[in-house]
């Protein structure tokens, strides 16, 4: 996956709004819109920190989906099995399911 899967993929699995995104980096809607769209439009560098930043995640994840060297290593069994299940899938599908995790914790909340 892109950048633009990997940041929607990150927006649902957190489940924030463009607009709380927006007011996160200071990034104005529409860029982030354009981002997140079929157009060929990539951020700018510091744009890409600043995404990252307010989602609590790398520029490498967001660009790769990798998490960073040894990282994986320090997955429980489940959770290894849970990545390699999701290496598998295509884009739509890893969607899918991030947004039903989303869907799950927002149900599971006290």
């Amino acid at each position: 996956m892109g950048f633009k899967e990997n940041l929607k993929a990150e927006l649902s699995y957190k489940n924030m709004l463009v607009k709380e995104l927006s007011v996160k980096t200071g990034i104005s809607r529409r860029t982030l819109d354009n981002y997140l769209r079929d157009s060929p439009a990539s951020p700018t560098v510091e744009n890409a920190v600043k995404i990252a930043r307010a989602l609590d995640v790398s520029v490498e994840y967001l660009v790769t989906g990798d998490l960073g060297p040894g990282r994986n290593s320090k997955l429980s069994s489940e959770m290894k099995l849970i990545q390699t299940e999701m290496e598998r899938l295509g884009a739509k599908e890893k969607l899918i399911v991030l947004d039903l995790i989303a869907s799950l914790k927002k149900h599971l909340q006290p």
